[in-house]
């Protein structure tokens, strides 16, 4: 079956044994606890991020200078979850070419800090990196709560999981791009939006 980026999955599908180290490009999808519509709203069509919106996306836009070499591509901010896309360099060089990652991927042994020595510079895993950002946009949303009267949440800001898919040449990379792109044309049909799935039950 072929990768469908309109199709949610609520459980993990990380590939067994594949180094998420290794210089790749993945498309992320994270949702707001609960799905609660905290970010903004759409607008015929288009994505009107509120306050905590913009603060999700500059602390997207921030993720590179907590992590050299890391590089991002298409994201958008919807009322209540993000798509990205995040590109991984190469764990031995993380300051180098990351465009490697745009070709099947391979599978390989996860190490562990253990076996790499004190002077080599590891690459972070898509784990590092999301969940950078879900702490920082916690935290920074949590001031937003206490200072300017945001929506408040419950427990947690983001789910505790995230799906990721790991993208394998260059036509799939266009294809979800696109997806990502124009992700608020179709947000009266989105499984994430709270009304759409009210009307559709």
């Amino acid at each position: 079956m072929g990768y469908d980026p309109r199709v949610r999955h609520r459980r993990s599908i990380r590939l067994a044994g594949f180094d998420y180290s290794q210089s790749a490009a993945y498309f992320v999808t994270v949702c707001a606890q609960g799905r609660g519509s905290l970010f903004g709203t759409v607008v015929d069509g288009t994505m009107q991020p509120n306050d905590a919106g913009r603060m999700i996306q500059a602390a997207w836009d921030g993720l590179p200078q907590r992590f050299p070499g890391l590089e991002l591509d298409a994201f958008v901010v919807m009322p209540n979850h993000v798509h990205g896309i995040i590109v991984i360099p190469v764990a031995n060089d993380a300051t180098g070419p990351v465009g490697a990652g745009l070709v099947p991927a391979r599978c390989a042994p996860i190490t562990t800090g253990a076996t790499t020595r004190a002077t080599t510079r590891v690459a972070p895993t898509l784990g590092d990196v999301v969940g950078a950002f879900k702490s920082w946009t916690t935290v920074l949303y949590a001031r937003g709560v206490r200072g300017a009267g945001w929506v408040s949440f419950d427990g947690r800001l983001w789910q505790r999981n995230y799906y990721e898919h790991i993208i394998r040449g260059e036509a799939e990379l266009d294809r979800i791009r696109e997806y990502i792109m124009t992700n608020p044309v179709r947000w009266a049909e989105d499984r994430e939006n709270p009304q759409g799935r009210a009307e559709n039950e």
